[in-house]
């Protein structure tokens, strides 16, 4: 006797159908359709995982979150990255030093030069010139 996994609704399956019709899936969610749709039909994880080239330990994973968030199992949780750790004000400081004259010997401020000079002065510990490149864009400001 083989093991239910998954039992989907009718109207979840009608529904997961759709979406495999649509077309504009990523490859992550379309093969977490295809193997909630196989387990539906009773096949064990092997089977399975033979068909989407899914680990048995990651099929438990997306049957654990069927049952736990039902169809929003198909989408990943935002990963925000880590945060840059800048206060206002030490983002305000680095927009002034932007805007002010570059150094001598330079005829306009590079992101790693900004970067040195923020850093030369205290406004923060370290930072590096993508952050710097972050800070001006997020204001709208032309660097290099």
């Amino acid at each position: 006797m083989k093991k239910e996994h998954v039992k989907l609704s009718t109207k979840n399956r009608k529904h997961l159908k759709e979406m495999l019709k649509k077309g504009s899936l990523k490859s992550r969610t379309y093969k977490r359709i295809i193997s909630l749709l196989e387990l539906d039909k009773g096949k064990t994880y092997r089977e399975v995982k033979e068909i989407v080239q899914f680990s048995a330990v990651t099929l438990g994973k997306l049957t654990k979150r069927y049952k736990e968030k039902r169809l929003d199992c198909l989408y990943d949780a935002p990963r925000p990255g880590r945060p840059i750790g800048i206060s206002q004000n030490q983002e305000n400081e680095i927009i002034l030093l932007a805007c002010s004259d570059a150094p001598e010997g330079y005829s306009q401020w590079s992101l790693r030069l900004l970067a040195d000079k923020i850093v030369e002065l205290g406004y923060c510990d370290e930072i590096s010139h993508t952050q710097v490149g972050g800070i001006l864009k997020k204001k709208k400001l032309n660097h290099t």
